[in-house]
Parts: C-alpha cells; structure tokens; sequence
C-alpha cells in the first residue's frame, strides 16, 4: 500500500495483526481507553491530528505513549501528516511501529479493512476442483480417481479457466461469500492418472488459468446407482455447507458416455439464469399446471 515506515529500527516482521477491523483513537486521544481493542491497526487522520494540535508538546507526547503502553500493531498516519522525532523517538523505544500513507483516511481505511478481511478469513481446504465457467466459480468434488481433473481439463479445452487441482483452499470473506484458491506449490498444475502432472499454463496459455475465484456452484460427482433416485426436475435446490456458508450443490450420477464438460457448463449457465430470476424447472411447472388446470375447465 505503498506505506513509509517511520521507525525502521524495529524489527516488524514479528508483530502480528489478528483482528481485521480498524480503529480511528478519537476517544483514547481524550483519555478514555475503557473498551479500547489494543489488537487493531490504529489510524490517525486530519481531525485526530488537528486535535492534538491543540494541546501542548509534552501532554501529546503523554497521550501517545500512553496509547502505545497497550502495544497496538502499528500506528497509521494518514495524508501525509508529519510526524515528529520525539514521537518517532517514543515509538521506537515502545517497539510500536509508526507508517504513514498519503492517502486520504476514508479511502485507506476502506483498503486496508477490505485486504485485511481477505488475509484474515476463516478458511479450509478441500479435496477437488476449482475451474471458472462462463464466471461461475464451479467446485467440483468427488471420491478420488472418478474423473474431477479429466472434466476440468475438458473445460480448459472449451475455453474455460481453471484455478486449482486437487486441493482448493477456500476463504470466507463474508456471510456470502467464498473465495477459492490454489496452494503456491500446486498452482496451475493438474495431474492426469496414467501422464502424470501437466502445467496448465504452459500447455494452455494465461488466458486458460485464474489465481482466485468466487464459489458459487458446487458439483459432486459419484458413480452412478440403479438403486437410488437421482433429482430429474430441479425444483428443490440441495446446499452443502462450506465455512458456514450455504452453497447449491448438484449430484452427477457418472456412467461412461456422459460428457462432464458440457453438463457442468450447462449447470454453470443454469444457475446464472436462476440469479437472473428465471427457473426452467419451475416454468416448466407453471406450464404442466395451466395446461392441466385449462383441461378441467374444458
């Protein structure tokens, strides 16, 4: 974020920050610090400076280091307000880091709690396939050897992007949404039983793979049951739930001749048009029941 550190003799490689909200200290600058959250970035903006102004050197100097006691993270100063050696002096005897941005204090605030929310999230990691389909996030699982990374490669050839191969960690960024990515060392590759691994990029071209994608979509593959009833209408969405999040999943039954690129991308295109607003499934429904209910008029 193109920070300038004003205190380049502490080492801030081992502090740490775990909270993704930030806070501007408005209150802690007037001395009250009840309920202060120590653990977050803390920002100084025009108003917050424009008020310390109006004290003398030596109680600003107190009310900082009294901050600083509570061993916050860092201390932002936003556009590029100046910061004075004896606070700088007082910084770095406390170990508390002081940046600066020259950036306006909404705009850096907005940043840096959207980044932080990113880098912070909940996240796991699940065994499957990750590929971006018309700009659906489509996470297709199943049991190992059933054909996850045959049908994404598949796609690969139809155009489509793929993002990560047997193992997608995924963020929850928020209450809707899930973020997928690929683990650095496995990032791009793809490995086919029988040839071995094989660099999507290199093959494919840039244009064929993605670092990160939303998951909108999830497809579980199984080997198909004579014995049990698959789902023919679509009526009724099925979710499986990821990091407390409800995401719709569809059961592929798999038998030979059933071609998985052309049904995930139909199910990719499907679920488009559902948040869209249209659903042929219950058109489809509307159409039966007018048509029975004209029949018993007649």
């Amino acid at each position: 974020m193109n920070l300038e550190n004003c205190t380049p003799d502490i080492d801030i490689k081992r502090i740490k920050i775990s909270q993704p909200d930030v806070n501007r200290p408005a209150l802690q600058l007037a001395g009250f610090f009840d309920h202060f959250d120590s653990e977050r970035v803390q920002i100084i903006g025009y108003v917050e400076h424009a008020y310390m102004q109006t004290v003398s050197l030596e109680k600003r100097n107190e009310i900082m280091s009294k901050l600083m006691d509570y061993k916050v993270p860092c201390i932002v100063f936003c556009r590029n307000i100046e910061v004075s050696d004896e606070l700088i002096k007082i910084a770095t005897e406390k170990e508390v880091p002081i940046l600066r941005s020259a950036k306006t204090t909404s705009s850096f605030m907005a940043e840096v709690i959207r980044w932080l929310n990113v880098e912070l999230a909940p996240r796991i990691s699940i065994h499957g396939v990750l590929v971006d389909v018309y700009g659906e996030g489509i996470l297709i699982t199943g049991e190992s050897g059933i054909g996850k990374s045959e049908a994404a490669l598949e796609l690969i050839k139809r155009g489509h992007r793929l993002v990560a191969d047997d193992v997608v960690e995924i963020k929850k960024v928020s209450d809707e949404t899930l973020i997928g990515t690929a683990p650095d060392i496995t990032r791009h590759f793809i490995e086919l039983r029988g040839i071995g691994i094989i660099d999507v990029k290199t093959l494919f071209g840039v244009e064929s793979v993605k670092n990160t994608q939303g998951i909108d979509l999830v497809i579980k593959l199984e080997e198909w049951s004579r014995d049990k009833d698959y789902d023919r209408f679509g009526l009724d969405e099925q979710h499986i739930e990821i990091l407390g999040n409800k995401v719709v999943c569809y059961s592929i039954p798999i038998r030979p001749g059933r071609n998985l690129a052309i049904i995930c991308e139909s199910a990719a295109v499907n679920h488009r048009q559902k948040k869209m607003g249209y659903n042929a499934a219950q058109e489809l429904y509307q159409r039966v029941t007018n048509k029975i209910r004209n029949s018993t008029k007649k």
